[in-house]
């Protein structure tokens, strides 16, 4: 068939579709629900999937996290200095945490107390929006100075400018030499109502000098495995028969099992989605069937005029794919529509992508060729003396 009995046959097919409208918005409404329902579903979980990267990225650039449990295993200077020699190992950061009272003036409130060293920044991808971050003469000289999270600054002074004022940690005198930048939460905990102080300082307030979480950062993401065996040996070395005293994680590891759950919940809501495109497709095919035995005198008359087997067939399946292209577009533009508002209105991260939208749409028109082929090839196959007969 040529390009211009083609063209004939797409006309004829939308000729059809505009004769009987409101059965062919029924007819297309499975398959408008179908993609529109592909695109809003995998856009939510594709945009869960892109927050949940952000928040683990906040957490700091290669990352390696050791942890210790309880009073068996307390990490001293000189150990920590020893896992900071390491090749792998770009920078470190100690740290000291607890609960403490913040008070300026009239205003008192509980806070994350933090002590670390000037590393701290840029291992924990930190970045300070006023003022300066801490460094390693603040630590030597145990300095009285605090850098506040953006919550605990605005808490406590409001619109004002923070640094070169005071607060009140514990009832001891801190000066504020700067403000971080909003992280906001990662992983469930809020980085913002934190005040981070040096860590000789923190180990005076809080009385003790036991070192429980170090933070590592690594020279490159591709040797991260490399770095944690590296750490994982070091420790067995300084602290052999005490593997179950201290923790080591590394921050792809975290990242892998992260996206490893993001796309089987993607490909869980794509394919639930997808029943609802079959369930179209399962429609158009009995719109068709009617539509067969409605023309079944139209298609003795054609054939009774010379239209071959291939032509009749054709027709029909054009047909059904006009309605799903019809039905696909409209649901690409609903399913669109639906997440903006789903995203604004509810808050929710929706990440739209090319490829989902392109495949939802051709989804749509492989629905339409697989459902069209029965009625079209029950046309093709009528014999036109009993088909002109037919009333």
């Amino acid at each position: 068939m040529n390009k211009l009995a083609i063209l004939q046959s797409i006309k004829m097919a939308l000729r059809s579709i505009k004769g009987n409208k409101l059965r062919s918005a029924l007819t297309m409404l499975g398959i408008i629900i179908g993609v529109s329902s592909v695109i809003v579903l995998i856009s939510i979980a594709q945009g869960s999937t892109s927050n949940v990267t952000s928040q683990i990225n906040n957490l700091g650039t290669n990352l390696i996290t050791l942890n210790t449990f309880g009073t068996e295993l307390s990490l001293t200077e000189d150990k920590i200095d020893k896992l900071g020699k390491l090749d792998g190992v770009k920078a470190l950061s100690p740290v000291v945490s607890g609960r403490v009272t913040v008070k300026k003036e009239k205003t008192s409130a509980q806070t994350t107390l933090t002590g670390t060293n000037s590393a701290y920044g840029t291992v924990r991808n930190t970045n300070v929006s006023q003022g300066r971050f801490l460094t390693d003469l603040d630590n030597e000289y145990r300095q009285k100075i605090a850098v506040l999270g953006a919550t605990t600054a605005e808490t406590f002074f409001g619109s004002d400018n923070p640094v070169g004022q005071y607060i009140q940690v514990n009832g001891t005198s801190f000066k504020v030499v700067g403000v971080l930048a909003s992280k906001g939460s990662s992983m469930g905990q809020s980085g913002d109502d934190v005040v981070i102080v040096p860590l000789s300082t923190a180990e005076r307030l809080t009385k003790t000098t036991s070192i429980n979480q170090v933070y590592l950062q690594g020279k490159e993401k591709q040797d991260m495995n490399l770095v944690m065996a590296e750490v994982q040996n070091a420790m067995a070395n300084m602290y052999p028969n005490k593997t179950d005293s201290y923790s080591i994680m590394n921050q792809q590891d975290l990242m892998n099992t992260m996206s490893s759950v993001s796309n089987t919940m993607t490909m869980m809501l794509g394919g639930i989605a997808s029943i609802s495109l079959l369930v179209g497709g399962i429609g158009i095919m009995n719109i068709m069937l009617v539509s067969v035995s409605e023309r079944t005198k139209e298609i003795g008359i054609r054939k009774a005029i010379g239209a071959k087997r291939r032509d009749i067939l054709l027709q029909f399946l054009i047909e059904s794919v006009v309605l799903s292209a019809m039905g696909g577009i409209i649901g690409i533009l609903l399913g669109l529509g639906v997440g903006k508002i789903l995203g604004s209105t509810l808050q929710m991260t929706v990440t739209f992508s090319s490829s989902v939208v392109m495949f939802s749409f051709l989804f749509s028109l492989i629905v339409g060729v697989v459902f069209g082929v029965f009625p079209a090839n029950k046309a093709s196959k009528l014999n036109p003396i009993q088909a002109l007969r037919y009333e």
